[in-house]
């Protein structure tokens, strides 16, 4: 698994520079910007202090829907949870949960928000999983900053295990298995208004490697019975 750590339009160089030294510190190397210029600009590089490789190497997306199609499982910090939505995890239980995975995942991307208002909730709402930093009290909120060096650092035994910056990641079973369902689900006899779908994808990401695989079963299962339907139609029609 690939491990990216994405900023989101950030508004303060130094604090970009800040998180490739945090991301390069813990032995991670992807940083990726939303709509930014600011790992270009010399503030950014003051405080990289030997990390300037990480900032001249940082991939550029125009928003994070570009993101999104980009990765196989999409991490949102908030600060807390959103829309009754019920994946949100602290960071020890993110990285549980990113080392139940396995190989299944190829890429994932950790994503931050603006330092003066996060993540919109539409950008939340692009994010399989929502994540955040448990605080005592509810101000003052933690730098963007201090924010990525703590979950590069509770992630940073996710490198040493999995692999995640291994250049050559194998596909992504939960990728392919979202898509196989995004086309199996229509074609099934499900209650109205999609309730059955948004059930499926909300709980989706929260798979470990060995439920993925056997889900992937399932689908095949599924899809022999719905092609033995088709069939048994076809040759019942009358011949005309």
């Amino acid at each position: 698994m690939q491990l990216a750590f994405v900023l989101v339009e950030p508004k303060v160089p130094e604090n970009v520079g800040a998180a490739a030294r945090a991301l390069c510190t813990m032995g991670f190397g992807e940083l990726w910007l939303v709509n930014s210029d600011l790992h270009t600009r010399p503030e950014a590089h003051w405080l990289a202090h030997g990390s300037d490789h990480i900032l001249d190497s940082a991939r550029i997306f125009p928003d994070l829907a570009a993101v999104r199609n980009s990765v196989d499982l999409l991490m949102g910090t908030s600060a807390k949870p959103r829309h009754q939505r019920r994946d949100w995890h602290a960071p020890a239980q993110l990285r549980e949960l990113l080392a139940s995975k396995g190989t299944s995942v190829a890429r994932a991307a950790l994503v931050f928000g603006r330092e003066d208002r996060g993540l919109s909730n539409e950008e939340l709402a692009l994010c399989d999983l929502l994540t955040g930093i448990p605080m005592k009290v509810a101000y003052p909120s933690l730098n963007l900053a201090q924010s990525v060096m703590l979950y590069a650092w509770e992630m940073s035994g996710l490198s040493e295990a999995y692999g995640v910056q291994h250049e050559h990641a194998e596909e992504s079973r939960l990728g392919a298995l979202r898509s196989r369902l995004e086309s199996l689900l229509p074609k099934l006899d499900t209650p109205p208004e999609g309730k059955l779908s948004h059930w499926v994808f909300e709980r989706l990401p929260l798979l470990s490697d060995r439920d993925i695989g056997f889900v992937h079963t399932l689908c095949s299962n599924v899809e022999r019975a719905l092609g033995s339907q088709a069939r048994s139609a076809s040759e019942k029609k009358p011949a005309g």
